[in-house]
């Protein structure tokens, strides 16, 4: 099992950068492969971004290719979404999920955080 908490939300007008932290708990973090949803007011989730195990696998969304970055630090039991350039349409909630076998846009992980809130104004 895997706890997930996420960190880093917050209020800030476009063009700005964000970077969101997932920490996890116990000792098998670099067994998971991780990623990012989000979920907007009156939206259905949607995948974000997804590292695999060891970091070699990365996906992004088509909305966030080239403003988001996705990294893991497996000695910190740690995964990062830096948040660049930020626009109002990516207000929402984001969420940390973690699975040892599933990877990519899948919204059927095993484990999802509690989310952190991020909010882009004009």
């Amino acid at each position: 099992q895997v706890q997930l908490a996420e960190s880093g939300g917050g209020s800030v007008q476009a063009g700005n950068s964000l970077r969101l932290s997932c920490a996890a708990s116990g000792r098998t973090f670099s067994r998971y492969n991780m990623g990012w949803f989000r979920q907007a007011p009156g939206k259905e989730r949607e995948f974000v971004a997804a590292i695999s195990r060891g970091g070699t696998g990365i996906k992004y969304a088509d909305s966030v290719k080239d403003r988001f970055l996705i990294s893991r630090d497996d000695a910190k039991n740690t995964v990062y979404l830096q948040m660049n350039n930020l626009k109002p349409e990516d207000t929402a909630v984001y969420y940390c999920v973690a699975d040892e076998w599933l990877f990519g846009d899948t919204s059927r992980y095993d484990h999802w955080g509690q989310g952190t809130q991020v909010t882009v104004s004009s």
